[in-house]
C-alpha cells in the first residue's frame, strides 16, 4: 500500500496526514536551505562529502547523457555529474533550495545546468525523457515514496538507471548505538547552534530512523519496475547506494 492510500504517513517521529507531512518537509527545507551543507556536515560528520563522490562514480554518468537529478537543489550531485559532459536537469520540490543552488553554480561559474521546480510524485517531463535518475538523501523526505519510484521508472528510457543515496540502518555491532547518541542528543543542538533551528534537525535525524531498512527498500525499488536492483552499504549499512535498471 503507497502512502497515497493511508490516512497517516511519518514525519519523523510522529504521524500525520501525506498532504501535513508535504507542508512540514517544505517548511524544514525552507528553513535549512541556506545552510544545508552545515546540516550535512552535522549529521555526517562532514563524510557526506566522501558518500557523494563515491555515489557519482556509481551512476557513471557520460558525456551527453540526460541525467534528471531529483532533490538536488543545492547542486551538490549535479555540480559533480556534470562534469563528465553529461546534461543534468536538478529537480527539486523547495524553491529555496533551487534559488541556493542557483547562486552555488553562479559562483562557480557553472553553467548549462537546467534548473525546475518538480514533485518527485508527479513529474511533468515525458515517459522515457532521461538515461539516469539520481536521488541523494531526498527519497525518504518524499510523501509517497512508491510513487516516486514509480515516476522515477516512468522518465527513464530503456536501458536507463536508477542511483539513490540514503541513510539507512548500519549492521554494524556496537556502531548504530553511537551514531543514535550522536545524531539524536548533539545533531539537534549544533542545529540550534549553526542555524538556530533545532526542531528541523531533529526531524531531519527522525526521518532517517523512519526510513524501510535496506532489503524492504530494494524491494520497493523491484516493485516500481526496475530489475537488477543492487545495494552497496556503506559503514555497515548507515548510508546505503540503492541502484536498479529500467529494461
Amino acid at each position: 500500500m503507497s502512502d497515497a492510500t493511508r490516512d497517516t504517513v511519518s514525519f519523523g517521529y510522529t504521524d500525520v496526514t501525506p498532504t501535513e507531512k508535504t507542508e512540514k518537509v517544505g517548511q524544514v527545507f525552507r528553513s535549512v536551505a541556506a545552510r544545508y551543507d552545515l546540516m550535512n556536515d552535522a549529521m555526517s560528520g562532514g563524510m557526506h562529502r566522501l558518500w557523494k563522490d563515491r555515489f557519482v562514480r556509481r551512476v557513471k554518468p557520460r558525456r551527453g547523457e540526460a541525467i534528471l537529478d531529483m532533490a538536488g537543489g543545492t547542486g551538490d550531485i549535479a555540480f559533480r555529474l556534470m562534469k563528465s559532459g553529461a546534461d543534468i536537469t536538478v529537480a527539486d520540490i523547495n524553491g529555496a533550495m533551487l534559488e541556493v543552488g542557483q547562486e552555488r553554480a553562479a559562483k562557480k561559474g557553472y553553467e548549462g545546468l537546467a534548473w525546475i521546480e518538480q514533485n518527485a510524485e508527479t513529474l511533468c517531463f515525458a515517459d522515457r525523457s532521461f538515461d539516469g535518475y539520481t536521488i541523494a538523501f531526498g527519497i525518504r523526505n518524499v510523501t509517497d515514496i512508491p510513487k516516486a519510484l514509480r515516476e522515477a521508472h516512468r522518465v527513464l528510457k530503456r536501458g536507463g538507471r536508477f542511483y539513490c543515496l540514503e541513510f539507512s540502518t548500519t549492521l554494524w555491532p556496537g556502531f548504530g548505538e553511537i551514531y543514535d547518541a550522536y545524531s539524536h542528543r548533539l545533531v539537534p543542538k549544533l542545529g540550534k547552534l549553526l542555524a538556530n533551528d533545532e526542531d528541523s534537525y531533529r526531524y531531519l535525524i527522525e526521518s532517517i530512523r523512519r526510513f524501510p531498512d535496506m532489503p524492504t527498500f530494494e524491494r520497493m525499488i523491484g516493485e516500481a519496475g526496475f530489475v537488477r536492483t543492487h545495494v552497496e552499504p556503506m559503514l555497515g549499512g548507515l548510508v546505503a547506494i540503492h541502484s536498479g535498471w529500467k529494461i
